[in-house]
Parts: structure tokens; C-alpha cells; sequence
């Protein structure tokens, strides 16, 4: 338990410097995060040194240069649509050593770890983004956070006992119950701080922080449904008592592009 909340601690820290500063290092704190979740990724399906990975990682890498550059959305969709020709390229030469898994593992793996970390920096270079990036974090830890003690307490209904035993519904609800709270709280400090985004901060924040909590609980038993198929219990050991990069991002994965576009919806672009 020491270890887990010393590891915990330094990730945290980790985080909070990173999304204040912004810039720079917060592009190459998501690059780190997506390429080592991308390995973790790649590693549970048996494939993290082969040749559908390595396309996969320069995958990521383009994806990240078009978001710095900020170059079209088009262009993205060009790099994605690119891989997966690489891929059957690469899958065509290499029959039969290559399997149809490994190319839709490789692409998948670009899409769900990749693609969906890099809005933690997309949504933090949008105006206002110094303030809304941490939305993120209200539907995914603080919803864990919540969830946990309310389930520790109160959990009596298991919610889905095939992916995740621990989980319960009274869990979820407080969870859901305390990221909207957080979320409220918020945005009536912003609001009071004199913050000005053109927009209802106050529903902003309270709707993001309801819906990203759906988001991070989906994010989290989609995870433990891969480890689940995959017959492994992390994804990796990189953080002591945590597991790997993919164990303690698995909410933000889904929770990221979510906020990100109900901010952007909400018309701060």
C-alpha cells in the first residue's frame, strides 16, 4: 500500500506540472504516455516487436506531429487511412507469419491509446484550455476516486462481476454523483474568479463532469474487458502498485475526447 501511494503521489505531482505549464511539456508527456500505452497495448496481444507494431508507433508519431503542427483534420484522416494500407501491405508480404489480429490489433491500437490520449493536449491548447483540461480528470479520477469509497461503504450490487468483481452500482452512482458535484463546484468558483469563455461555465463544467463520469466508467471496464481476453491482470509494471500506463489511464482514454468536444460544442474553439 506504501508503494502504491508513493507511485501514486509522483504520478499525480507528474500531472498537475504537466498540465499547468502546458505547452512543450505537456505535448511530450502525452507522447510518452500514448507511445509507452501503445508498447503495453501491443505487448498484451503478443506483438510489441513486430512489424504491425512499429507501423503503429509511426503512426502515432505522425498523428502527434499533424496536432502540434496544427494541420487539418484531414490530414489526420489521411495518416489513419495511410496505416491501415501499410498494414495490409505489410500483412500481404508477410503471409502467413502475419494474422488478420495483428493488423486490426495494430490499428485499433492507434485509435484507442493514441488518438485518444493526444485530446488530453488537444483540449489544453484551445482557449480557455489552461482552465478545462482538468475536466478531464473530474470523469476519470475523481469519479474512481468517489466510486471507490462509495462502493467501500455502501456497495452491495455488483455491476459487472465478469469484468471487474469489485465494482458495484452503488459504486458507480456515487461516482457519477461526485464528479458532477466536483464538476459544479467548479465552475461556480470559475465563474466567481471572473473566468470568461463565452459560454455558461457553470453548465459546462456540471454537464461535463456528468458525462465524462460515464465516460471513465466505460473507459475502465473496457480495459479490464481486454485484460480479461487477453488473460492477463495489468497491462504492465512501469508504476509500482498501479500496474502499467494503460491500468491508470484506462478512464482518461475514453474521458478525454469526450470533454474535449462538449467543450468545443459548447463553441470554445
Amino acid at each position: 500500500m506504501k508503494t502504491r501511494i508513493i507511485s501514486g503521489l509522483v504520478l499525480l505531482g507528474l500531472l498537475i506540472s504537466t498540465l499547468i505549464i502546458g505547452g512543450w511539456y505537456l505535448y511530450f508527456f502525452c507522447l510518452a504516455v500514448s507511445m509507452i500505452g501503445l508498447y503495453e497495448f501491443y505487448k498484451a496481444f503478443e506483438m510489441e516487436g513486430s512489424m504491425p507494431a512499429w507501423i503503429g508507433y509511426a503512426s502515432t508519431l505522425a498523428l502527434y506531429i499533424c496536432v502540434t503542427l496544427k494541420l487539418s483534420h484531414t490530414i489526420e484522416l489521411f495518416i489513419l487511412t495511410a496505416t491501415l494500407i501499410v498494414l495490409l501491405l505489410a500483412y500481404v508480404l508477410m503471409y502467413p507469419r502475419l494474422h488478420a489480429s495483428n493488423i486490426m490489433a495494430a490499428l485499433f491500437g492507434v485509435i484507442y491509446v493514441s488518438f485518444m490520449i493526444s485530446f488530453v493536449y488537444r483540449l489544453r491548447i484551445l482557449p480557455g484550455g489552461g482552465a478545462t483540461v482538468w475536466l478531464i480528470f473530474l470523469g476519470s479520477w475523481v469519479n474512481d476516486t468517489c466510486a471507490y469509497f462509495t462502493g467501500y461503504f455502501l456497495g452491495k450490487r455488483k455491476m459487472a462481476p465478469e469484468l471487474s468483481p469489485k465494482k458495484t452500482v452503488e459504486g458507480a452512482i456515487g461516482g457519477i454523483a461526485g464528479s458532477t458535484l466536483v464538476g459544479l463546484i467548479y465552475g461556480i468558483i470559475a465563474t466567481a474568479a471572473g473566468m470568461d469563455l463565452n459560454v455558461n461555465i457553470i453548465a459546462m463544467f456540471t454537464l461535463t463532469g456528468l458525462i465524462g463520469a460515464f465516460g471513465g466508467i466505460i473507459g475502465d471496464l473496457a480495459a479490464s474487458a481486454i485484460k480479461r481476453n487477453r488473460k492477463i491482470k495489468d497491462f504492465g509494471s512501469l508504476i509500482p502498485g498501479h500496474g502499467g500506463i494503460l491500468d491508470r489511464f484506462d478512464s482518461v482514454i475514453l474521458t478525454a475526447p469526450i470533454v474535449f468536444w462538449i467543450v468545443y460544442f459548447f463553441g470554445i474553439r
